[in-house]
């Protein structure tokens, strides 16, 4: 079978056909982002076209949700990274290249200037702060050069008020500081996970009367939750006895029906007598040695309930005799939190969410801790999705279960059970015989109980 030779005119038209093609993909992409910029409301039109081209570039769809981060985008899909570094700045006549840019400056352009109208929250100010660190990176400075040394900015010196009015319109907006300030309205605000995420992000930049109102605020959340947590404890299974162990001969353990039951061929009709020559009791003994409890939290930005209910339970369990419980959270940096681990609410006021996932220096700080590997339970709770770090955390977990460690991985903790896993991690831990434990706080209460019991 032959085939006839393109004529160069046809070549010509190929190539023309081509670059209109991606003319019209990076055109596409860049008016959704202009639509977006002037109105949040979706053009079902634009949406549908970015969404067409993102997917034929083999991209995630989280680049085209102005909700997800840049940093969350890079922690899940580190590859990204790379590119979005210098991203706008000069490449010269690069075609091929053009809409793949193009959908990348419209994720890192939305997040940063389309902070929309309306309330703020912590959590927003601080993620918007990270996208502008991106935006930056983008242009080829340093994160923060922009924003804190604009002098010093040489070319994109103009963009610095611009960023620095955008952060002080979003500061302005977050209506709770005023709020907290007043006596009267803070007793009216409600304690939830919600707002306890905002106080603990904002913490740093309030004081007096609206500082003591925040942490009056987190400790009638942390008491609340305590509450329900101690019940669940108290109601959990307390594990098996350990038979291991010959029962106490004493007469509160004497099990009655037992030994009738073993004694019956002593019965004797005549006198109507049961003659007893052996007596049975039942097994009550427990651990003795104090069981020690290793807890790893991710206090990164999407795990804050999870830091809540945990770094609470931790501090129930510290509470029972026997367990002698340590707290560690993580971010890029690890923190040991066991000096405060009975007290919850000094444990929160400690922390410092947000941030990225760094789980080998958490190993580092938590390994040295294991003394009595078949006498300790080890709970790490995260998503998994670390910075391109996966490997060595997985490869420190492996040594610590292999060495007796009972490990138990947590996908989250929190009252409606979903969570969100690395799939990488997810079926690493399934071969490794130790499954996500479901994010339900419920069945985590009954693990630890039955490992400490």
């Amino acid at each position: 079978m032959t085939t006839d030779p393109i004529s160069p005119a046809e070549a010509a038209d190929s190539t023309a056909t081509a670059t209109a093609t991606a003319e019209h993909r990076r055109q596409a992409l860049y008016w959704r982002l202009l639509a977006r910029l002037f109105d949040p409301e979706e053009q079902a039109a634009l949406e549908s076209a970015s969404v067409a081209v993102v997917d034929d570039l083999g991209l995630p769809a989280a680049l085209l949700d102005p909700s997800v981060s840049v940093d969350n985008v890079v922690q899940r899909f580190p590859h990204l990274e790379a590119e979005f570094d210098g991203l706008m700045a000069p490449t010269g006549d690069d075609r091929d290249g053009e809409v793949r840019r193009a959908a990348l400056v419209s994720k890192v352009l939305l997040n940063v200037f389309g902070t929309g109208s309306g309330n703020v929250t912590a959590g927003q100010l601080a993620g918007w702060q990270a996208d502008a660190a991106w935006f930056e990176r983008a242009l080829g400075c340093e994160p923060g050069r922009l924003r804190g040394r604009a002098a010093d900015a040489g070319e994109h010196a103009g963009l610095g008020p611009v960023l620095a009015g955008i952060e002080g319109d979003l500061v302005k907006r977050m209506e709770l500081r005023e709020v907290l300030a007043d006596p009267r309205l803070a007793k009216q605000l409600t304690p939830s996970m919600s707002l306890i995420e905002q106080l603990l992000r904002d913490k740093r930049n309030l004081d007096g009367v609206a500082l003591a109102n925040a942490k009056a605020l987190i400790k009638r959340f942390v008491d609340e939750v305590a509450e329900v947590l101690r019940t669940q404890v108290a109601q959990a299974s307390a594990g098996t006895v350990d038979r291991s162990i010959p029962p106490k001969r004493v007469f509160r353990n004497l099990d009655l029906d037992r030994t009738i039951w073993k004694n019956l061929p002593n019965w004797n009709p005549e006198d109507e007598r049961l003659y007893v020559d052996r007596l049975f009791y039942r097994q009550t003994a427990k651990r003795v040695t104090p069981a020690r409890l290793i807890v790893v939290v991710d206090q990164s930005g999407s795990m804050v309930d999870s830091m809540v209910n945990c770094t609470i339970l931790a501090s129930i369990f510290a509470g029972l005799p026997k367990v002698d419980v340590h707290l560690i959270a993580y971010d890029t940096r690890a923190l040991d939190l066991t000096p405060w681990v009975h007290d919850p609410f000094e444990v929160l006021l400690r922390t410092d969410l947000g941030g990225g996932n760094d789980g080998p220096v958490a190993m580092a700080m938590a390994r040295p801790k294991i003394t009595d590997p078949r006498n300790t339970v080890m709970v790490w709770i995260s998503d998994f999705y670390e910075f391109d770090r996966s490997q060595p955390l997985f490869e420190g977990i492996e040594a610590v279960h292999r060495s007796g460690v009972r490990f138990i991985p947590v996908g989250s903790v929190n009252s409606s059970g979903t969570q969100n896993v690395n799939p990488w991690f997810r079926q690493r831990f399934k071969d490794l015989g130790t499954p996500v434990v479901s994010g339900r706080i419920q069945k985590l209460v009954v693990e630890l109980k039955n490992f400490i019991a």
